[in-house]
């Protein structure tokens, strides 16, 4: 399988400025370009960080632009301008996001510039006559987030925005001029801003060059994995701990399991389809969801961090007690699962269950704990509560720790401090 019939087969490629098989018939030079919005890429990113690898692996020379100078000014958005970032920030930011894109590259070779070096060196009339006369105002009103800003009676556009595609086919103009880039790739949603690059080069030098789009990753729910849905899984540990995002992709539901799989691992497509035929044999065991955490977790945060990720999940949602568990796998439950910490002296006459799950967030009240139990779905240590009155003894916590749990997902760790 050729490199080209492997992207379209995992679904990667959704416009094309020309046919994807001319476009990779030969090595390019590609390019990609993220603004520093936010101090750590998401998993919406990671899509296009996986698919440059790809692009590089199959032996293309790779080029990652930072937006040091798009990022002051933000690309428009379908409802109200983006909030604008003071130039600390972005060098802040910008500077976070090289640290994370070498980490997650590799081995693999690449440039990363920043157009804040061209762009804030920009002045105004040149501008104008070199980039602005060959963008027409009727083509740009047509472009579907413009489009829908203008006809909301609500809504307007300002300048500033409007502008943005200017920059975007500034960028590829100039990374073509300086490092011979003749590919961009970018989201289905900035695809018309892509090709301003393209139709840039196009009518200043005469020169074909190429782009294509892949489609944007959404969750459960339809929606795009972005900071602005509120419904970003971060790849820094500190925003999201390597525990949260394994527990992020296990936790999926079949419908897009495939496609995820296809867009997020190196796994080859014969193996991804007998992991489905699998998964679909028993999709109780969830093996595909367990492949695709334990795999993507490795890209993102190393096989160490990884397999106390995995442990630590098995002590709290599987079967393995809690004192099997390493001290590295330990620290990963305690800090990331609910917990009630106990002193000795709180367990020498027995403290009370219900209190404990209703501080520990598993009941809202004790009336609710009753309930709870009384309906068999609480868990001591694997062992079934049936009293709503339950005390917990020092003995109950052994090594020091107990784990009580609320059906399959609820879990709550006792701690004796």
């Amino acid at each position: 399988m050729t490199p080209v019939e492997d992207l379209k087969a995992r679904g990667l490629i959704e416009h094309s400025s020309t046919e994807p098989e001319k476009i990779l018939s030969v090595p390019r030079t590609v390019y990609i370009g993220v603004d520093p919005t936010a101090d750590s890429l998401h998993v919406g990113h990671l899509t296009w960080v996986l698919l440059m690898k790809r692009l590089g692996d199959a032996g293309n020379k790779l080029v990652f632009l930072v937006g040091g100078g798009t990022g002051m000014i933000g690309d428009p958005k379908e409802k109200g301008e983006r909030v604008m970032l003071d130039e600390k920030t972005v060098s802040a930011n910008t500077r976070a996001l090289q640290k994370q894109l070498k980490a997650l590259l590799g081995r693999i070779s690449f440039r990363m510039v920043d157009n804040a070096e061209w762009l804030t060196k920009e002045r105004l009339l040149p501008f104008l006559r070199d980039v602005g006369k060959y963008f027409t105002v009727n083509d740009l009103i047509k472009r579907e987030i413009i489009k829908k800003r203008l006809d909301a009676p609500d809504e307007s556009i300002s300048y500033t925005e409007f502008t943005y595609a200017l920059l975007q086919g500034l960028d590829y103009f100039t990374l073509n001029q300086k490092y011979g880039v003749d590919l961009q790739i970018g989201g289905s949603d900035q695809w018309t801003n892509v090709l301003s690059g393209v139709d840039l080069i196009h009518k200043r030098l005469g020169k074909e060059v190429y782009a294509f789009a892949f489609p944007l990753t959404t969750d459960a729910a339809g929606k795009k994995f972005g900071k602005s849905e509120g419904n970003a899984i971060w790849l820094d540990p500190k925003k999201t701990s390597p525990f949260q995002f394994y527990q992020f992709w296990i936790n999926l539901p079949d419908e897009n399991i495939e496609n995820y799989l296809k867009v997020y691992t190196f796994l080859p497509l014969g193996e991804i389809e007998a992991l489905m035929e699998l998964h679909a044999r028993n999709p109780g065991e969830r093996q595909a969801q367990e492949t695709l955490a334990r795999l993507v977790t490795e890209i993102v945060h190393g096989p160490a961090a990884t397999a106390q990720a995995a442990a630590a999940t098995d002590a709290l949602f599987g079967d393995t007690p809690f004192k099997e568990l390493s001290r590295e796998a330990l620290a990963v439950a305690l800090a990331d699962a609910p917990s009630v910490r106990f002193s000795v002296r709180d367990l020498e006459s027995g403290a009370s269950l219900a209190e404990a799950l209703v501080a520990g967030g598993l009941a809202s009240s004790k009336s609710d704990t009753r309930r709870l139990i009384e309906g068999k779905g609480i868990t001591l240590s694997g062992f079934p509560i049936q009293d709503p009155d339950h005390k917990i003894f020092q003995g109950d916590l052994a090594n020091g720790y107990a784990l009580v749990r609320k059906g399959k997902q609820g879990v709550l760790v006792l701690v004796l401090k």
